[in-house]
């Protein structure tokens, strides 16, 4: 017998709620259990009943979805739905299993799914093992001239998305290397934060800072609009 994955939507949106009800109806080993345009009502839910898997839109009325799964002491998994790509940066320091762009279409909806199974079914050993090297790592490699350059955390001071490469800043030098900041920003440590679509910064070395730029040195780094909460906020609990 199949264990179903109980789901629970949150989304202030009719329309996207029954996009995600049809998704989750198409696969037999999902069960939705509930759907509300209510995160109050969600909270309560999640408190009464067991519920696997979380579909929760960001921007809602009363309590964002970013502030809904700060509140969740042992959370269930999360995916995260939203109209708006800038929304995406709030949800980077939540553990979250993907990040879904509206209108979610079933093939994206089945990737995000995917991600879930595979998280459920890892390891413990194998989790902690992973955590454990991420904790001690303190460096990262990328293609840098047809070879595999070696760059320490610590040296890094900014990084600068530049179309189909990244110019990873140190004190001495920089670097380029054709990647997308998506996927070199995975590598690095919670002490770097991306403050704008085209920055990633060491907060580290952070000299000074405005609700408009970042410092470091006598660089000056922008923060790009929709950044501007959420730097703020972690800017100021250093």
């Amino acid at each position: 017998m199949i264990t179903k994955t109980k789901c629970l939507i949150v989304d202030d949106e009719p329309l996207a709620r029954e996009l995600i009800e049809s998704h989750i109806g198409n696969i037999n080993s999902l069960e939705l259990v509930a759907s509300t345009h209510s995160p109050l009502e969600a909270l309560e839910i999640i408190k009464s009943q067991d519920i696997d898997l979380v579909f929760l839109d960001i921007q809602m009325p009363v309590l964002t979805g970013v502030e809904l799964a700060k509140t969740l002491k042992n959370p269930p998994a999360i995916i995260f739905t939203t109209a708006y790509r800038d929304y995406a940066v709030e949800s980077y320091e939540l553990d979250v299993v993907d990040y879904l762009m509206k209108p979610i279409t079933l093939s994206r909806f089945l990737k995000a799914l995917q991600k879930y199974n595979e998280l459920k079914e890892a390891s413990p050993i194998v989790q902690t093992i992973e955590s454990t090297t991420e904790v001690i790592k303190d460096h990262l490699f990328v293609n840098v001239s047809r070879k595999h350059q070696r760059i320490n955390f610590d040296d890094i001071l900014y990084l600068e998305s530049l179309r189909e490469y990244v110019r990873i800043f140190t004190a001495e030098t920089s670097y380029m290397t054709k990647s997308s900041m998506t996927d070199i920003e995975k590598e690095l440590p919670n002490s770097f934060m991306r403050i704008h679509r085209s920055f990633i910064v060491n907060l580290d070395k952070v000299t000074a800072y405005t609700s408009n730029d970042i410092e470091i040195g006598k660089k000056e780094i922008p923060i790009g609009v929709s950044y501007k909460k959420v730097v703020q906020e972690r800017l100021g609990k250093k």
